[in-house]
């Protein structure tokens, strides 16, 4: 851990033995009520499948507009393929009427459909066909490899947060053996005139499932979280490790013992490189369409009720999402 912003060693909390997980497993739940933000270095993921997949994103955002527009999202509502710049107003899901946020994405679903399923629901929006572009070339491998690492690390870090929790390390895992998480290419371009009054490139939210792993762009700015007091503060990317933060699923989970703590990504001054482009990448960690999420036992006071009535993480997930999508102009 460092003293700006918690680090955890992910390589080593898997090679320690039971004692010294236990430990880590308390300065995680630390961080997890204090900010529910933090770093997992040691990660294990290779330096080619990140490299791979980020070059392949930043080639498809310097397309041609009118070419991007091949891979877009067939209907207003649907989750996946390319959604153009100013589509999307992430406040909207906090009740915030804001100017639509600068950016532009390319989204994924799951890579495959659980045998059995049959919800309607789940086919037509979790489990619905990404929408891949035609070029460029090798953009679908790298993307699906990136994708099941991020599977594999979600898998991971749900572990060190059931440990955490001091739960059985393999508790979580009925509910994300067949998770609908999704994957999302972010681009803000580069800005040549100044945001509306408002406008952000993220607005502020709170991510709506378990986990989201983050990958920023190396020296990038704009990133912050609130602070308990209210200020908000800012979350550098630290080199060679991904950022985690706590979803609003997982705050329900622990009854709020552990915060989904308000973000955004906002336009730095030019100076700082504001009206530059900068790139992401968010794995956005959501359990099975049919989880039932309630307060674990271990979270609430003898003779105190759960603040929050149990859901389905897919319908949760799924109203979450057609609250911030913006109608496309006329």
């Amino acid at each position: 851990m460092t003293a700006q912003f918690p680090v955890f060693d992910l390589g080593a909390f898997e090679a320690a033995q039971a004692d010294t997980r236990a430990e880590l497993g308390r300065q995680v739940d630390r961080i997890c009520r204090e900010t529910g933000f933090l770093a997992i270095a040691n990660h294990g993921i290779p330096a080619d499948v990140v490299a791979g997949v980020w070059q392949a994103a930043t080639d498809f955002f310097d397309l041609p507009a009118e070419t991007k527009q091949g891979a877009k999202a067939p209907y207003e509502g649907y989750p996946y393929g390319y959604l153009g710049p100013e589509l999307e107003a992430l406040a909207k899901s906090r009740g915030m009427d804001t100017p639509p946020d600068l950016k532009e994405s390319f989204n994924g679903g799951p890579l495959s459909i659980p045998n059995g399923m049959a919800d309607r629901e789940a086919l037509e929006f979790c489990y619905a066909e990404t929408i891949w572009p035609d070029r460029p070339a090798g953009f679908i491998e790298a993307w699906t490899t990136y994708y099941r690492a991020m599977e594999d690390l979600a898998k991971r870090i749900m572990r060190v947060f059931a440990v955490a929790l001091e739960l059985p390390e393999n508790h979580f895992e009925p509910f994300i053996d067949a998770p609908i998480s999704a994957l999302r290419a972010l681009n803000y371009p580069r800005q040549t005139s100044a945001p509306k009054p408002g406008q952000l490139r993220a607005g502020a939210h709170t991510d709506y499932g378990s986990l989201t792993i983050l990958l920023p762009q190396e020296g990038s700015r704009g990133l912050e979280i609130m602070a308990p007091d209210g200020n908000w503060l800012p979350v550098p990317p630290v080199p060679g490790a991904f950022v985690i933060n706590i979803g609003d699923l997982m705050a329900r989970w622990t009854n709020d013992r552990w915060v989904s703590t308000l973000h955004r990504v906002v336009n730095p001054s030019p100076a700082d490189g504001g009206m530059d482009r900068r790139q992401s990448f968010a794995f956005f960690h959501q359990p099975n369409w049919h989880a039932r999420i309630e307060c674990l036992p271990s979270c609430v006071a003898a003779g105190e009720a759960p603040k929050y009535e149990p859901v389905l993480s897919g319908p949760y997930l799924m109203a979450k999402f057609r609250a911030t999508t913006v109608p496309a102009a006329p």
